[in-house]
């Protein structure tokens, strides 16, 4: 396949990014658009108790169409002003346990201080759970796995909150930025949207990285 120089990624993982897109689209309803971070996708107040995670994370299964009965346990550690910052960027936001009867997905409750970042988190664990049974078959196999949650979160429309969070954090998942803005850059061209779609909730870092992919991907 012929990319032009301008991509974001290497050839490699442009083209693993648009297998991947392929898969997904042929085993889930794609979205028709993005899901954005507003009152018309998500229904919870605000909070950092855990009928409010669970609230979030039924408006993410909804979206998904996933009615795996999944557990949330928040994970007991010190709130964040007591832990050191340099230990930051190595901590678990969140962790998937596939169950007898479902799923258990523990959660650092104050990652609920940054909701796109808890949206984002819960929406990578959410994408374990719809990929439970199927590791195997993803482009890439069971060493690309976590890789292919966070790519399949964007797929999936949540692409604002896997770039954003990132940046907001400094550090997130497993894709660069160059990867996430490749991949929302090719979900919109699926979608047949523009930047537009997108932008009003992406910081002017997070836009340029999408215009610039949108820029290199290739053309018909």
């Amino acid at each position: 396949m012929f990319w032009k120089k301008r991509l974001l990624v290497s050839e490699d993982m442009a083209e693993w990014i648009a297998d991947c897109f392929d898969w997904f689209d042929e085993r889930y309803p794609p979205p028709p658009g993005p899901i954005l971070p507003t009152r018309d996708f998500f229904t919870a107040g605000s909070g950092r108790d855990l009928a409010t995670a669970e609230a979030v994370l039924a408006d993410i299964k909804r979206h998904l169409g996933l009615e795996m009965e999944i557990d949330l346990v928040p994970l007991d550690r010190p709130e964040s002003e007591y832990r050191h910052s340099y230990q930051s960027m190595g901590e678990v936001g969140g962790t998937f346990l596939r169950t007898d009867t479902g799923a258990v997905i523990r959660y650092d409750p104050e990652m609920m201080q940054r909701p796109l970042l808890f949206i984002g988190t819960m929406a990578h664990e959410a994408m374990h759970g719809r990929l439970a049974d199927v590791v195997n078959d993803v482009p890439g196999g069971i060493e690309a796995h976590e890789l292919a949650t966070d790519l399949g979160s964007i797929i999936a429309g949540y692409g604002i909150f896997q770039m954003q969070a990132a940046d907001d954090a400094g550090w997130w998942g497993y894709m660069s930025q160059e990867s996430r803005a490749h991949a929302l850059a090719l979900f919109l061209k699926r979608r047949g949207m523009g930047m537009e779609a997108v932008s009003a909730h992406l910081s002017p870092r997070c836009a340029n990285y999408l215009r610039a992919a949108i820029k290199g991907l290739p053309t018909p």
